[in-house]
């Protein structure tokens, strides 16, 4: 932050203030009493009358100091002292507290995918990759709904070293760059103090000893196994969606390289589900559709055909002079809905075609131009010549 705010580099009206505001910031994070007050108190530990005991402010300084006079900390209520953290307007609106904390020595928080915990907190948690995989299904399978088991490899905690990452009978040590603390402070021109990661632990504290890592794991605390797990696949799934199995991808390595006593948490296993084509149907959402062939006959005379359905075949009528593209539905025949506040599924939709002979015996021509005749087709072609005359 006093990088970005120097006066000498930023010209920005106000970085001349919010590089003072930074400094302030500091010399509070890098006081252990003063950043063990406000952990506990907050602001009011730096108000005048306020403080652990009752005697007031137990670090209140002059007017001009960083905690001055004034009602502690600027950007938290209070208009500070002259010089002091904050001043009258406080912390600017760009200005992040959680990016200080971070910057000087800050330990606590999430590492590993998604999401960062308050800067104040004590726990670091480390979180596993995910796990992509593929499953492949039948039309019938997704209609109705299974189970499959699937192989997967993730990483899971070491046997050997429990996940520590150490031989038996060793143990980490503290690391003799940084004192323990996980940061080494630089001191540059014109007195002023910045703290960085240490380069020797990666702001952890402590080291291992060269030679101490466990043999299975080489020190990362977590290996590969080959595993089976069932993945129960929903009814009325689409192909192209997928499932999500809460923490059943790779554990995260909490070896050598991890921070002592973080919480480990596996990341998530995702199933993409692919849906294999039906020769007889194809579907539309949550409704399923189907082509009925009907002969000429039926289709001029109606009748009944066998039509198949999810749940096995049904007879259907056809009415009186269906032609080709006239639909019915069957309601309720379709596939599961997903997600659904009550259990219900959509329609089986059946569209009928109409069989066009193209060939006709002398005796099936002779009885369709005499049909002809009797409706009074002008325009359909007589080969036969029939002659009805007396």
């Amino acid at each position: 932050m006093a990088k970005k705010f120097h006066p000498d580099t930023n010209k920005d009206p106000t970085a001349k203030d919010k590089f003072a505001e930074a400094q302030s910031a500091y010399e509070l994070l890098s006081d252990t009493k003063k950043r063990a007050a406000f952990d506990q108190y907050g602001d009011a530990a730096f108000a005048q009358g306020g403080g652990p005991g009752p005697g007031g402010d137990p670090f209140a300084g002059a007017a001009g100091g960083p905690f001055g006079a004034g009602a502690g900390f600027g950007g938290f209520g209070g208009a500070g002292g002259a010089g002091g953290f904050g001043g009258a307007g406080g912390f600017g609106a760009d200005f992040s507290f959680d990016d200080l904390f971070k910057a000087f020595g800050g330990q606590a928080g999430r590492r590993g995918r998604g999401g960062r915990a308050s800067p104040f907190a004590q726990e670091e948690i480390l979180v596993g990759d995910n796990i992509e995989v593929q499953a492949s299904i039948s039309f019938m399978e997704a209609a109705k709904g299974t189970t499959k088991t699937i192989p997967i490899t993730p990483l899971t905690p070491c046997k050997t070293c429990s996940g520590s990452g150490l031989k038996t009978g060793t143990k980490r040590t503290e690391c003799k760059s940084c004192g323990g603390t996980g940061t080494r402070v630089h001191f540059m021109q014109g007195g002023f103090q910045m703290a960085s990661t240490c380069g020797a632990c990666g702001g952890r504290g402590v080291t291992i000893p060269r030679g101490s890592e466990c043999g299975t794991c080489s020190g990362d605390g977590v290996v590969r196994e080959r595993k089976t797990i069932n993945v129960d696949i929903p009814g009325g799934i689409e192909d192209g969606m997928r499932l999500r199995l809460d923490q059943e991808g790779d554990a995260p390595s909490t070896g050598a390289g991890a921070p002592p006593g973080a919480k480990a948490i596996p990341g998530d296993l995702y199933v993409h589900v692919r849906v294999a084509s039906d020769p007889k149907f194809t579907r539309a959402g949550s409704d399923i559709l189907y082509t009925a062939t009907i002969p000429l006959t039926t289709a001029i005379l109606g009748g009944e055909v066998r039509i198949p359905t999810l749940d096995g075949n049904v007879n259907v009528k056809v009415a009186t002079g269906t032609g080709t593209g006239d639909k019915i539905t069957l309601s309720g025949k379709g596939m599961k809905r997903l997600n659904a506040r009550r259990p219900s599924s959509g329609d089986l939709k059946v569209e009928f075609k109409v069989t066009m002979p193209k060939y006709l015996s002398a005796n099936q021509r002779t009885i369709v131009e005499m049909l002809a005749d009797e409706m009074g087709d002008k325009t359909a072609k007589r080969v036969m010549n029939i002659n009805r005359s007396t």
